[in-house]
């Protein structure tokens, strides 16, 4: 499995913008896709965004679309996922996962479709 390691959480006012990143410790070559999800105090786990990493199409959970990007550094293996106009709802561990299977893809919101997890990164939007 590759390993994720996530960076770029913290402490924000809202309306501010923080930029979360996680890199892979090997190759991906055999990624097909990396998603981000979120988990606040006493909820499920919920996705927020996915890329596809051969070709950068992405899609996004209607709650972060419009304010929320992803993107990828093939060269860096890392995943970003930029934060703007946050809103205290946006509170969260926030978590990046890969996916090999091309399946991942067609599921791509679906956590149980991804293959490994980083540790998580804790990001807090004050009001």
């Amino acid at each position: 499995q590759v390993q994720l390691v996530e960076s770029g959480g913290g402490l924000v006012q809202a309306g501010g913008s923080l930029r979360l990143s996680c890199a892979a410790s090997e190759s991906t070559a055999s990624i097909c896709t990396m998603g981000w999800f979120r988990q606040a105090p006493g909820k499920e786990r919920e996705f927020v965004a996915t890329i596809r990493w051969s070709g950068g199409s992405t899609y996004y959970a209607d709650s972060v679309k419009g304010r929320f990007t992803v993107s990828r550094d093939m060269a860096k293996s890392t995943v970003y996922l930029q934060m703007n106009s946050l809103k205290p709802e946006d509170t969260a561990v926030y978590y990046c996962a890969a996916g090999i299977s091309y399946y991942t893809w067609l599921s791509r919101s679906d956590s149980s479709r991804y293959d490994s997890w980083g540790q998580g990164t804790q990001v807090t939007v004050s009001s």
